[in-house]
């Protein structure tokens, strides 16, 4: 492991997703699943997303995109609230899963908006 890349890629991880949810992700870590906590924070959040050729923000929404065609909610709902973090508003996200809707499917879109809906309620309680 490269400790400087793993060092950027938990900062950034953390910046985009809250530290209470990546420190108990680090936390709970076992010897089963350490080493993915290893190499997403190394290699997806450092080296990656650590690049300068895109902002974070158009990371956030290639993410959300991707993960609607890969039908992965559970990453939908942490990245809509990291898209939310970089920068992104409800509008934009919402031009995303439109998108999604046409190139993935209104399956897709209506999954997506299902679960932007859960995080953004969820949001609004905490005010």
């Amino acid at each position: 492991m490269d400790k400087a890349t793993y060092d950027r890629g938990l900062e950034i991880r953390k910046s985009v997703l809250g530290d209470e949810f990546v420190d108990k992700a680090i936390a709970t870590a076992d010897d089963f699943n350490r080493p993915m906590q290893d190499l997403t924070t190394e290699y997806c959040w450092g080296y990656v997303w650590g690049r300068d050729g895109l902002s974070h923000k158009t990371r956030s929404f290639l993410n959300l995109a991707m993960l609607c065609a890969l039908n992965r909610p559970h990453e939908l709902k942490t990245h809509v609230r990291g898209a939310l973090t970089n920068g992104a508003t409800r509008e934009e996200i919402r031009e995303v899963f439109m998108q999604v809707a046409i190139y993935c499917g209104v399956p897709a879109g209506v999954d997506a908006f299902r679960n932007a809906r859960e995080v953004f309620d969820e949001l609004d309680q905490k005010k």
